[in-house]
């Protein structure tokens, strides 16, 4: 009776979440918009303050000057924001709203807001409702408590949030409330970056600046480019009960024990299958509130992995779209809990089965309508430059792009299961491979070589029907009209990366811009000298483009004799922006001073050692307080079978006992001394000298420390009695729908 009790007392949390589960007969019904079902068009964008809002609810001269805001970067007079306030109030109170918040995304890489009421008291006490232009252009959040890299004290709160009028307003709702959300910037006191998106329209800034004289070369009506962006956010699905009683999933988003199932994704029967009934109502749910706030998602489908899925949007410029994917994060988060599931938006949730990514789909378009980074029927010479150049930006910041995109989920997830590796490379495919091998062939520049090569772009196939097939192996892929960024992570901020696209490809054509003059200054045709400076950029970036297999070991050698480099981990990928190639990069441009770049590298090293540290004590405690108890009991049980067994004179019967048993006391000895090391290697790293000392001793000390328990610990599930193990196993969580 007392080991039943006992085993009660172990298993409660997985077999009650179990019964849970089991008890759900039916889906949750989904909560559609009205005519949801039958026509998108009538209710996409209804709650955001988009042009259709603006013309209702803003006089002439206020609608004209947040365009002009919004196209050319004119400022706005307090007069005029003061009428956009009025109306943006009266539009969002149509709509019930009570309260406006400044939304924004600070360096913890989510986003934060601070709700006000419309509600106010007069000086004599009465009650108005009121939103004005300085409210709705600047607020000053208690700023203190967001990581700073060290640019505020604690004691020095003030931070400020300031409007960006480029990304429309939109309305938040959440259950019965309703709140006007204003996308802005954060900066400090001095006015400088604490968040990703201040440094990613500076970066627009810059790349238009940049890529209008190039493309004025071909056509003099370009007066604007800017960069687009399609992110593919993949995903994993699991039943709220079942989440809630993995305390490892619940403080870090992914599992840090767990023994994969016989059968995970190995017959591939998941990728593009039937979506379970659950989650299919979700994601319609989920599609609803995306298209009424502008999010223009159009693809949903099964990933790879078991309870893995991706939802992808329609291309959009690109500081909307990141404000877009770090909207439907959250609605994502939130609207799963309503139908009592959870999102996993970790980059390694479970092991041993694909992580999950966000590939970044890049390009450039201009004014005229024109994308840049596809082929046409006239103008090839400028769809070469753009290509090359981009190819040549990546060799030339490889290191920088790899930094954009490193943190500690990541680390789990880079160079395996689909996922590029961690080493920079270009994938181009076989024909765009063989035109610039062809083209570098020409052993001079004039104008039939011109000719030679504009012919050989047009005889190539359709490459916007994606000619060649994909490597999935590969981080950085042309794919017909865009280049993929494939290594970023799934939980990041699209900010991040896109802040280095944009960057380096305003710095390359900068550079070619002033190398194509001076050939022209000394009387060279333009179009000869342009092919004469895209055939040395073909030359000296040809070790960044590879079309074979990304995860080989050759791979890793043939890399290394390119001078690619291989920094497998995040505080070794972070080492570059502490070093001149990035001060240049960033200074240069303009997109972070020296005092910010220094700040963001800090805290990145910070998160990046908080985030470990936090996934160590929560192993430590998990181990302690829920697995070891349960082994021991089942050791007990053994051993006193052993011992009934021995009473009896069948002693020779118990030899399955005794066998089992050596494997308990085994393994339950490299759990013991696994704890015992792991506490040392975190009581060292918080000792480091510094965050980058610590950041070493967790990567290379306490990180696999923690595997050789995980290793230990995911043995003894397999043979533990399972009506004692008190994890809910990955059979559980991947396959019970």
């Amino acid at each position: 009776m007392l080991i039943h009790l006992l085993l009660f007392d172990m298993s409660l949390s997985r077999f009650n979440a179990l019964q849970t589960l089991e008890n759900r007969i039916e889906p949750l019904p989904a909560v559609f918009a009205e005519g949801a079902a039958e026509n998108i068009a009538s209710y996409f964008g209804e709650n955001v303050f988009n042009d259709e809002a603006m013309k209702k609810h803003l006089t002439e001269n206020a609608y004209l000057s947040v365009k002009a805001a919004v196209q050319s970067g004119q400022k706005l007079t307090i007069e005029v924001a003061d009428e956009v306030a009025k109306g943006m109030k009266k539009w969002s109170e149509e709509k019930g709203c009570t309260h406006f918040a400044h939304w924004f995304q600070p360096l913890t890489g989510k986003t934060a807001e601070k709700h006000d009421s419309f509600f106010t008291l007069t000086h004599d006490g009465r009650v108005i409702e009121e939103f004005t232009g300085s409210a709705l252009v600047q607020q000053e959040p208690d700023g203190s408590s967001f990581p700073s890299g060290g640019m505020r004290s604690t004691f020095e709160a003030r931070g400020y949030t300031v409007w960006d009028p480029s990304s429309p307003a939109f309305i938040m709702e959440v259950g019965d409330g309703k709140t006007l959300c204003i996308p802005t910037i954060f900066v400090t006191y001095g006015g400088e970056a604490q968040d990703f998106k201040l440094p990613l329209l500076r970066s627009q800034a810059f790349l238009d600046k940049a890529a209008v004289p190039v493309c004025q070369m071909f056509d003099k009506e370009v007066n604007k480019v800017g960069a687009t962006l399609g992110w593919e956010q993949e995903y994993f699905v699991v039943d709220d009960a079942l989440f809630s009683a993995r305390p490892d999933l619940v403080m870090n988003g992914r599992t840090l024990l767990g023994r994969p199932a016989a059968k995970h994704q190995q017959l591939e029967d998941h990728y593009f299958g039937s979506i379970p009934e659950r989650v299919y109502a979700f994601m319609r749910d989920l599609e609803t509130e995306s298209h009424k706030l502008g999010i223009p998602v159009r693809t949903r489908h099964n990933e790879v992995a078991p309870a893995q899925y991706e939802v992808a949007p329609i291309f959009e410029e690109i500081n909307v779209a990141v404000d877009h994917n770090q909207l439907l994060m959250d609605l994502m988060d939130r609207v799963a809990r309503r139908h009592k599931l959870r999102v996993l938006l970790h980059e390694k949730p479970f092991a041993g089965i694909n992580g999950s990514g966000k590939h970044n789909n890049w390009s450039m378009g201009t004014n005229t309508g024109v994308n840049l980074l596809s082929p046409g029927r006239k103008v090839n010479l400028r769809f070469l430059t753009f290509f090359v150049n981009t190819i040549a930006a990546v060799h030339k910041y490889a290191d920088i792009l790899r930094a954009s995109i490193a943190h500690a989920g990541n680390d789990h997830r880079l160079g395996a299961n689909e996922a590029p590796p961690a080493i920079i490379s270009v994938f181009i495919g076989e024909a765009m491979t063989k035109l610039l091998d062809q083209i570098v062939k020409g052993k001079t520049s004039d104008s039939q070589e011109v000719k030679r090569a504009l012919d050989l772009i047009a005889k190539l196939p359709n490459l916007e029907l994606d000619n060649t097939d994909r490597n999935r192996t590969s981080p950085f892929a042309f794919t017909g009209n865009k280049f993929e960024i494939r290594a970023v992570g799934s939980s990041q901020n699209c900010a991040g990366p896109m802040t280095v696209m944009n960057t380096m490809m305003g710095l390359q054509l900068v550079e070619f811009k002033a190398e194509v003059d001076k050939l022209v200054a000394k009387g060279e045709k333009q179009e000869v000298a342009i092919l004469t400076v895209l055939k040395g950029y073909i030359r000296r970036s040809k070790a960044i483009l590879f079309e074979g297999n990304n995860y080989s070991d050759e791979w890793k050698e043939e890399a290394a004799k390119r001078g690619l480099n291989n920094f497998a981990n995040t505080p070794e990928a972070l080492d570059v922006l502490s070093k001149k190639l990035a001060q240049d990069f960033y200074g240069k441009s303009g997109v972070m001073n020296k005092v910010e770049l220094e700040a963001f590298h800090a805290v990145q090293l910070h998160a990046y050692c908080t985030k470990l540290s936090i996934e160590a004590k929560s192993l430590e405690e998990i181990v302690h307080s829920m697995v070891m108890p349960a082994v021991v009991r089942y050791q007990t049980e053994l051993a006193a079978n052993i011992g009934a067994m021995k009473e009896i004179g069948m002693e020779d019967a118990a030899g399955y006992q005794k066998d089992t048993l050596k494997r308990v006391i085994r393994d339950m000895t490299d759990v013991r001394e696994g704890l015992e090391k792991l506490h040392k290697a975190l009581e060292k790293a918080h000792a480091a000298d510094s965050v980058r000392d610590e950041a070493d001793i967790l990567c290379h000390k306490v990180r696999p420390q923690m595997d050789k328990i995980r290793e230990a610990v995911d043995n003894l599930e397999t043979f533990v009695d399972d009506q004692y193990w008190p994890l809910v196993k990955y059979r559980e969580l991947l396959f019970v729908r």
